[in-house]
């Protein structure tokens, strides 16, 4: 028997199959096309998505026929949302994550209701990107395909329709759409009632875990599945990787390296605190049942260092053609542990938190002509991981425990990048046996969900491993703070000036 997670993210899917140990048994990924018809927006075909996922879950059932899948969760990323008829059939792309076109609405929730009473109801700070925004722009662009929707779909409670289920998603989901109450973990009505939207047309919400119901038995045939396969709702894919890493206890913090660079803190309790806000970190419900999680990000992490390999590691790229070794091995190789002399400003596509600003842009300071290449790649590692300080230090001035960190993505296989992040943060930093949490994190969740495990706790306990840990340097830490200084000093002078570029 094993246990299917499915990640959905904004470039691509993952489905990964697991046994009762936590290994891994099998595989796949596809990605799709994201579509820009104008500037700002950033749209997925429901169509190529679904047709992404069920490839996926074919591959990986045909590869796990010795160990029938029992159940399937869903991690994915929040806010993107697409209308869709009675049937269920979409009629409008889907709105990502990553779409900027909502700005006017979300000023107009700051001149309407103020981003401290939108704080205290849902635990976001006021932002373009949620779903709410996004409708709210619907309506007002588009009103026939509005009118026409007869309800307004994310991305967990679109795939589970497809798989011939209940619509549903989980609280850490339904917080990303800035129309949840997390104080009572349910649709808000004064939100909903504002922005003018039917709580009818929005999809039930649930605790991650819950089962939904069997996969229909002709969509099961289709992706290779047995019959009577158990759809369970996940979650956020940061509150899935905390399972999967098991950050689910006060304290433990998820740290993803992929695209971006994001950390999820495990926290007792709900903590709507104006630090909190005035940082632009959010908190939501875990996955984890009675648990809260803050998030905390930049706009990139992998790929600043994907925009180095594109534009300035030819060399490296050929290497790593010619030998099949890793170019992102080759480039990181020309780097050192020292505090690297140069600065950089990671904003190529906005900022994360705690500025959160979409018109700020990238800078690199400290040049000279001995400046050398490893140099610029140590300060990509060195920079990411100090605007994540930022996000951590306004996380510990509000209360909220950070002791340790749980490393998974692509960025957890370099140990020079995670040995940085322990001497910068002055935190352990642990790499996990299983890169892929969010899926395993799905896994648990669907062990919970079918009786495997009595608890959450039990799961993790079972499917998750740590690998190694690095240990912070005391001297090394002390070093990179006076860098750290400089680096919170010059952060709002520079964004500033680069809105007037």
């Amino acid at each position: 028997m094993s246990l299917l997670g499915l990640d959905v993210g904004i470039t691509g899917c993952k489905a990964v199959a697991f046994n009762l140990n936590g290994e891994m048994l099998a595989q796949a990924y596809r990605e799709y096309r994201l579509y820009q018809p104008q500037p700002g927006w950033m749209e997925f075909d429901p169509a190529e998505v679904w047709a992404a996922v069920k490839a996926v879950i074919r591959d990986v059932t045909a590869a796990t026929a010795g160990d029938p899948v029992r159940a399937l969760c869903i991690a994915t990323h929040g806010e993107s949302v697409a209308p869709v008829d009675a049937q269920g059939r979409p009629i409008y792309r889907f709105i990502t994550a990553i779409d900027t076109r909502a700005a006017e609405q979300a000023r107009w929730w700051g001149e309407t209701l103020g981003r401290e009473r939108i704080f205290a109801i849902t635990g976001m700070p006021l932002h373009p990107m949620y779903t709410v925004n996004k409708l709210m722009w619907l309506r007002q662009h588009d009103p026939a395909t509005f009118a026409a929707a007869h309800h307004f779909l994310c991305m967990p409670d679109f795939l589970f329709s497809q798989l011939g289920v209940p619509p549903a998603m989980d609280y850490s989901l339904a917080a990303r759409t800035m129309a949840f109450d997390v104080n009572r973990l349910a649709w808000s009505e004064e939100i909903l009632a504002l922005a003018g939207l039917d709580v009818a047309r929005l999809s039930r919400t649930a605790p991650s875990g819950t089962v939904l119901g069997e996969i229909a038995p002709a969509v099961a045939a289709e992706l290779g599945l047995p019959r009577g396969v158990l759809a369970v709702v996940g979650g956020h894919d940061h509150a899935c990787g905390s399972v999967g890493c098991g950050a689910i206890a006060g304290g433990i913090v998820m740290d993803s390296t992929g695209t971006v660079e994001c950390v999820a803190v495990a926290s007792s309790k709900l903590v709507l605190d104006p630090k909190l806000l005035a940082s632009n970190l959010p908190i939501a419900a875990h996955a984890a049942s009675g648990m809260y999680m803050v998030l905390g990000w930049t706009s990139v992490g992998g790929a600043l260092l994907r925009w180095y390999r594109d534009n300035f590691a030819r060399a490296e790229v050929a290497e790593a053609e010619r030998t099949g070794q890793s170019v992102y091995d080759l480039i990181l190789a020309q780097a050192s542990a020292e505090p690297s002399p140069v600065l950089i400003l990671p904003h190529l596509v906005g900022s994360g938190t705690p500025a959160l600003d979409p018109a700020s842009k990238g800078a690199i300071l400290g040049l000279d002509l001995s400046t050398t290449a490893g140099q610029i790649i140590k300060g990509i590692l060195d920079s990411v991981t100090y605007e994540i300080k930022l996000s951590v230090d306004a996380m510990e001035a509000a209360g909220i425990v950070v002791r340790e960190l749980r490393a998974m993505g692509g960025g957890a296989r370099s140990s020079l990048w995670l040995q940085t992040k322990a001497d910068i943060l002055g935190k352990p930093v642990v790499a996990m046996d299983v890169s892929e949490a969010p899926c395993l994190g799905c896994a648990i969740l669907a062990g919970v969900a079918t009786g495997i495990f009595p608890t959450i706790a039990a799961g993790v306990a079972q499917m998750v491993r740590p690998q190694r840990t690095f240990e912070p340097s005391q001297a090394l830490h002390e070093r990179y703070m006076a860098k750290f200084a400089l680096f919170a000093e010059v952060y709002p002078t520079l964004a500033e000036l680069n809105h007037r570029m």
